[in-house]
């Protein structure tokens, strides 16, 4: 070295230009750094600057051969890196967890798979279907008979205790349909009215009393309905039977006469069960689609269901926090604009990882999945959020209730958190050193 150099670390020096007005320089590349300070250097001071410069470079040193010897795993971290969730399907530990990389047309299968059956696809009908008389319905029966009456005579209506009009007209007692679905009628004997319409009835007691009465007419009323009821349960203000008029009842008026649900609207549910079909579509759906609003039938179950939907958010998110949506749903994009974005200093936009206990039949898997856990395959779905197309396949991802999102640490986090270690190892003993305390 020569007389106006000073080694200030493998590679490097500071040369001076006539009164050490220089700069420090690699000594390989010829690459300017930063100026050397000016005036002459004392021999203190050229042993304290070597000094403090060996440690400064013992410690980078250090710190560099910990993070290429795989140590940093020893740092604090939230959570797995990047590298190690895409292994995860190799892994021999991690053996059965599947590993998916969402583009577009991931994104869009997974909606048209999460879509809820529309009810007005599931329950087609008439809007207003006739009542069908069963065993417990009351029925008032009226009869008139042409005149002359022959056999509804006014002496004839007292003899029988019959309520009469005048001659040819009587009232019957109400009449209730027995466990067989019979009722009984004066002249016209025993008849067989379950399953048949108040019409059919009508035309059925008329061709009874054929041959016996003078023109009968007979006109019959649903006096009570006792067996066409709609059961509205669940987080409604009171649970209860809403008969079927004549003029039906539709989905909301059902609701509306239960006095409306007891949970907020966004987080309710309706599930409704016909002949052993089952079909949930949240409440804010029915509201506004009208075709949903489906006229309802006796024996139909509605159950007003209060869904508290929630997602996990961990790493490197604006905010780690369970966070709850409606129960209409939400996508990706949407899920971690409500947790604060991503980090910008931590994280990692290729490391942006949902994990799911997704069906079987919920993707077209290369290979048949073989690990389920309760019936259902572990999934890793990867979003690389540097791709710009990818926004559109977040936009479209369905989040589904319990999923729990992930956002990894970008690899500068992690030489960050090392030269940090690093830096609180050098500066005290330099400032002991400058002090003197240490030579």
């Amino acid at each position: 070295m020569r007389a106006n150099e000073v080694r200030l670390e493998p590679g490097r020096v500071c040369t001076s230009h006539g009164g050490w007005k220089g700069s420090c320089r690699l000594a390989e590349a010829e690459q300017m750094v930063s100026p050397c300070p000016a005036g002459p250097l004392l021999g203190n001071d050229r042993h304290m600057i070597g000094s403090s410069l060996r440690v400064l470079s013992l410690a980078v040193g250090i710190g560099a051969s910990l993070g290429l010897a795989g140590c940093s795993r020893y740092l604090p971290s939230a959570g797995p890196r990047t590298g190690a969730i895409e292994s995860a399907p190799t892994a021999a530990s991690l053996h059965g967890i599947e590993l998916v990389r969402v583009n577009y047309g991931i994104a869009a299968d997974l909606r048209q798979e999460a879509r809820q059956a529309r009810f007005s696809a599931s329950f087609s009908g008439p809007v207003h279907a006739d009542h069908e008389v069963a065993a417990g319905d009351v029925l008032a029966i009226y009869i008139w008979e042409a005149p002359p009456a022959v056999l509804f005579t006014s002496q004839t209506a007292t003899a029988m205790g019959l309520t009469g009009g005048g001659t040819g007209t009587v009232s019957l007692p109400p009449q209730t349909v027995d466990n067989a679905g019979d009722i009984r009628v004066p002249f016209a004997g025993t008849i067989h009215v379950a399953g048949l319409t108040v019409a059919q009835i009508e035309s059925r007691i008329a061709g009874r009393l054929a041959g016996k009465a003078n023109e009968p007419q007979v006109i019959v009323r649903l006096a009570s309905n006792n067996t066409q009821d709609i059961t509205v349960v669940g987080d409604v203000r009171r649970s209860m039977e809403v008969p079927v008029t004549p003029g039906g009842v539709r989905l909301l008026r059902a609701l509306a006469m239960a006095g409306g649900v007891s949970r907020p609207v966004s987080k309710t549910s309706i599930q409704l069960s016909r002949d052993g079909k089952v079909a949930v579509l949240p409440l804010e759906t029915i509201l506004k689609d009208p075709s949903e609003n489906v006229p309802l039938r006796g024996g139909d179950v509605v159950t007003a269901l209060y869904q508290p939907l929630s997602f996990t958010i961990l790493g490197a998110a604006g905010r780690n926090a369970e966070v709850s949506f409606e129960a209409s749903g939400i996508s990706l994009a949407q899920a971690i604009a409500r947790s604060g974005g991503l980090n910008d200093n931590r994280s990692n936009p290729a490391g942006v990882f949902l994990f799911r206990f997704a069906r079987p039949d919920a993707l077209k898997w290369p290979m048949p999945p073989k690990t389920l856990v309760r019936g259902k395959v572990p999934v890793i779905f990867q979003f690389d959020l540097r791709d710009p197309a990818t926004f559109f396949a977040a936009e479209t991802f369905p989040v589904h209730n319990d999923d729990l999102i992930y956002v990894s640490n970008a690899p500068v986090a992690d030489l960050q958190k090392v030269l940090n270690v690093v830096s609180s190892i050098v500066y005290p003993f330099q400032t002991l050193q400058s002090a003197g305390i240490i030579k």
